[in-house]
């Protein structure tokens, strides 16, 4: 991913900080989810969303047994190994279990995520996170 792109999704990232989670919406200061938070950024950086997520329950994971997430992030989007400022975090919260959570890192220490309970913030990438990464994926240019 270019320098410029990643500076695209970065600031666009930005201007979601303290939206409020909103399971399944993805409307900027408005309300959003994980998944609405980076299709809120797919759309100001690339365009039009290449697919619909359609409904899903907040154990669409444990329910349903597929990867989801980073099935259509390997469609979309390019694999990566190292984080840096702006690609897309996916997380796994148990070893067994699929990834559900999505990020987007602001720099090699830190991401952007909203989360049950709480608004799209800026966060340290700790260990515990780190623990949980499922796939790195870059936009494309």
């Amino acid at each position: 991913m270019s320098a410029e792109r990643s500076a695209q999704v970065v600031a666009a990232a930005r201007t979601w900080l303290g939206t409020p989670y909103r399971h399944q919406a993805s409307l900027q200061h408005v309300g959003c989810d994980c998944l609405g938070l980076l299709r809120g950024v797919w759309r100001e950086v690339i365009g039009p969303e290449p697919e619909m997520a359609g409904p899903y329950a907040p154990g669409w994971a444990e329910a349903s047994g597929d990867e989801r997430l980073v099935g259509a992030a390997m469609r979309h989007m390019t694999p990566v190994q190292e984080v840096s400022a702006g690609v897309v975090l996916i997380f796994r919260w148990r070893d067994a279990s699929p990834a559900k959570h999505i990020g987007i890192a602001t720099s090699p220490d830190t991401f952007i995520h909203a989360q049950d309970g709480a608004c799209v913030c800026e966060v340290t990438l700790s260990p515990w996170w780190r623990r949980h990464l499922a796939g790195i994926f870059a936009f494309r240019d």
